[in-house]
């Protein structure tokens, strides 16, 4: 994304600028409780109208270094109706912080009290399936985890204006990973041939 992108999407924060390294630190077995806690207080908030609430990004699999944000994917009915869960998550604490209705009408909200990032789509939307597989892929895979590493390690490394950008950079690599877990998945839900047997 480009710097008018990334400022043109930015609603209630002003845009994370980095202008430095990114800190990645290692995994950390308190995430999933931090989690834990953020899914009572959503559930809690939004009761039938959150649809789903997973844990999702780098610190949902165990043994990746990552940022120490919580990232939390909440599905609702249409991400596109703030009204039927904006008003909710606010009073329980949480800002929205970005609205892209050009990106699969995604919504982010940060946390009351812990470091998170809650992405907002709708149900059905492809987003939901390709980060849901990720994680997914990276928990059962650990020569595809430990090459992600590698890959984060060495963007983290560089100079970056904003956080988006080096998640931008990251992106071949996501997406090369992700067609690895779906082309494994079709493998595996394939039927074996079936045996023919000679008729005499």
């Amino acid at each position: 994304m480009t710097e008018e992108q990334i400022k043109r999407t930015e609603v209630g924060l002003t845009p994370k600028q980095l202008s430095g390294q990114v800190v990645l630190v290692d995994y950390d077995p308190a995430w999933p409780g931090l989690f834990a806690r953020e899914y009572e207080r959503i559930k809690t908030a939004l009761g039938e109208n959150a649809l789903s609430i997973e844990h999702v990004g780098s610190t949902s699999v165990p043994g990746l270094a990552a940022k120490p944000i919580i990232d939390i994917l909440l599905v609702v009915a249409s991400s596109a109706d703030e009204k039927s869960y904006l008003p909710a998550l606010e009073a329980a604490g949480y800002v929205l912080g970005i609205r892209e209705p050009d990106w699969h009408e995604h919504r982010m909200f940060k946390g009351p009290d812990t470091n998170i990032n809650l992405h907002v789509f709708s149900q059905g939307d492809d987003e939901i399936e390709r980060m849901l597989t990720f994680r997914a892929w990276l928990r059962e895979n650990s020569t595809d985890r430990n090459s992600y590493l590698r890959i984060k390690r060495e963007l983290a490394q560089k100079n970056w204006k904003y956080v988006q950008n080096y998640a931008d950079a990251k992106s071949k690599v996501v997406e090369s990973i992700i067609a690895r877990a779906r082309s494994s998945k079709r493998k595996s839900c394939d039927p074996s041939p079936l045996k023919r047997t000679s008729m005499r």
